[in-house]
């Protein structure tokens, strides 16, 4: 009902689609990514929308929800980190050495929790390999400084949107 691919192929814990949003008459509304679930938390299905749409997508995934037995529940306590480019999961396994094996351990379109609450990724959502964290919103600044002063290149949605073009992927329903 809501998206084009069919997250019922998600069979691995953690395992990501990448996937567009439909409107009723079969048209793109936006892009997003779903995560099956996982053996820490196996009833949760992780989406993960646009920052720059968030409002528009959220409403219309809860007026879509409306008439199925599910709950969207959104995650303000959380932030999300997306660490793109070559060297990447390079970067932040040395500075998390604890997240070292996961990261190098990690497939394309697979994401996985590790025992301190953060979700790790590795979708390539930008056409670049890389890592996306997810983690609580409080530790958010401080992991950001030390990936900062590590040597990764802050940039915005901007630098996101060029580099999904150039890879041809969907932005924003546009396409």
């Amino acid at each position: 009902q809501l998206l084009a691919n069919d997250v019922a192929r998600l069979q691995t814990p953690g395992k990501a689609i990448y996937s567009v949003m439909l409107n009723d008459a079969g048209g793109v509304l936006d892009d997003l990514i779903v995560y099956a679930p996982t053996v820490q938390q196996p009833e949760l299905w992780r989406v993960i929308v646009n920052c720059g749409t968030h409002d528009k997508d959220l409403a219309w995934m809860q007026a879509q929800a409306a008439s199925f037995r599910v709950t969207l529940h959104e995650r303000t306590d959380l932030a999300m980190l997306a660490i793109q480019g070559p060297q990447a999961r390079q970067l932040v396994a040395a500075q998390y050495p604890a997240l070292a094996d996961l990261v190098g351990s990690l497939e394309a379109f697979q994401g996985c929790e590790t025992a301190d609450g953060w979700f790790v990724a590795r979708t390539g959502y930008t056409g670049e390999d890389g890592l996306e964290i997810i983690l609580p919103a409080t530790e958010a600044p401080s992991c950001w400084r030390l990936l900062v002063a590590a040597g990764v290149l802050p940039c915005g949605l901007g630098a996101r949107d060029t580099l999904r073009l150039e890879a041809g992927m969907p932005l924003y329903g546009n396409d």
